[in-house]
């Protein structure tokens, strides 16, 4: 009798997590059902509707012209890669479960972290990548003298999952993601992996964490996968042992603006964050740090963001962290909205991608990837020929833009005096796809 109770309460202790998920997801779905019906009921008597040249349809989103990412061609070098099918998962136990947000609408920025992490290990003397495994949050042990820890070997991406009207959840183009941390690898002397593989892994991972993904439009759960170097050895040269891992973070909004939303801008050219034939279109924690000092100039100066300039013309490449888009009057009278090249003094955004795709298919505007300067700035605001000028990213998904301090002069820009403003337009369209009211390819549905 007692060997069989002793059975009977560790199969109850083993099983326990579920049934707290199981309760915390009832109470939440209790809790929110409600407010989404009336919330939803108030978007759509208050959400004036998108003009007909600018909806996007399940119709015309195959139309969509976006460049595919090409395969990674793997250097032999790195040996066996990792499969989904052998990814083994070792679930928190009830102690281990982190409290959840009470207010979604309330979260700040990258604080608070889901239940559980995934983690990859690679180490070239046992053959390449090891088997993935998902694992309860926990932290990191290396030895002190990592390669991480001393050359910066390292990169990361940033992602989201967002919870759809429909209560799926989908996360958003994750092969560029992938694409762009394989090139990013291969600069850093990193080994590069198969981003399907890894994009099934993340989905296991977000489907056990499911209940973090907030249940506001006002919030998403942000992905961070992160990819480092961890030889215990001194030395600058490519790394023989690494780390893939993914951290997950409920997040409300990333950046601070003013009252009207907008964002205020240091545009000092003193400071430059990339250069030709550097590592600024890559995303590195090496491009990050140098860049903290500068954003703190920028808060005492009463700012919210950095713009980075470069060379002698001062052309504008970055807002923060954020790709820039400005909208005008060209030389002709038509509107265009244009934004840097990648010219490799810039991150290729996968939101500034995706832009540019969908401002092609309205067809209601030029669109054009070119350099343009501060002095063409100025030039364009004499002439009131200056509309609108955002940022954007994975962080914030739209940012307006509308004062530039710069040498000692206050630009203002007329971002938010326009009648129907085009970034607002942009966000709209973005979140609808990455929310679930409209279907189209870009949303990948977790299971």
């Amino acid at each position: 009798m007692t060997t069989k109770m002793a059975i009977n309460a560790k199969e109850l202790f083993r099983n326990q997590h579920r049934l707290i998920r199981i309760i915390e997801q009832s109470i939440r779905m209790c809790s929110n059902q409600s407010l989404n019906a009336a919330q939803q009921q108030k978007l759509q008597q208050q959400k004036p509707q998108l003009d007909t040249d600018f909806k996007i349809t399940k119709s015309i989103a195959s139309k969509l012209i976006t460049a595919a990412p090409e395969p990674i061609v793997h250097d032999e070098e790195v040996g066996q890669q990792f499969s989904a099918s052998s990814l083994s998962v070792r679930l928190a136990m009830p102690q281990q479960l982190q409290p959840k947000p009470d207010i979604d609408d309330e979260l700040g920025f990258g604080k608070l972290f889901t239940d559980h992490m995934l983690k990859i290990y690679y180490h070239k003397s046992l053959g390449g990548w090891q088997k993935p495994e998902i694992t309860p949050l926990e932290n990191l042990v290396m030895h002190p003298a990592a390669k991480v820890l001393h050359y910066a070997v390292e990169l990361f991406e940033g992602m989201k999952a967002y919870r759809g009207v429909d209560g799926k959840i989908r996360i958003f183009r994750p092969d560029m993601n992938m694409h762009r941390m394989n090139l990013a690898a291969k600069r850093s002397g990193l080994p590069t992996f198969e981003g399907e593989e890894f994009i099934k892994c993340l989905c296991r991972l977000l489907s056990i964490d499911s209940e973090w993904v907030p249940h506001t439009e006002a919030a998403s759960l942000y992905i961070r996968p992160t990819l480092i170097g961890i030889d215990p050895t001194l030395g600058v040269a490519a790394s023989d042992s690494a780390l893939l891992y993914t951290i997950l973070s409920p997040v409300g909004s990333y950046f601070k603006s003013d009252s009207t939303g907008a964002v205020s801008l240091l545009a000092d050219p003193s400071y430059t964050r990339a250069w030709p034939g550097g590592a600024g279109n890559r995303k590195m924690g090496s491009n990050y740090a140098p860049t903290i000092n500068v954003q703190k100039e920028a808060s005492r100066k009463g700012l919210q963001q950095v713009l980075w300039l470069y060379g002698e013309n001062h052309q504008l490449t970055e807002v923060g962290t954020m790709n820039i888009f400005m909208l005008f009057v060209n030389e002709k009278g038509e509107k265009e909205l244009r934004t840097p090249p990648l010219n490799g003094l810039i991150l290729p955004g996968i939101t500034r991608d995706s832009i540019l795709a969908l401002a092609r298919q309205w067809g209601q505007f030029k669109v054009t990837e070119d350099i343009f300067t501060m002095p063409d700035i100025k030039h364009l605001l004499n002439e009131g020929r200056l509309l609108e000028l955002f940022g954007t990213g994975t962080a914030c998904v739209v940012s307006p833009i509308n004062r530039i301090s710069y040498l000692g002069e206050d630009l203002y820009i007329p971002t938010m005096e326009q009648e129907k403003p085009i970034h607002e337009t942009i966000r709209e369209t973005l979140m609808d796809i990455q929310y679930g009211k409209v279907e189209h390819p870009w949303a990948v549905t977790i299971d």
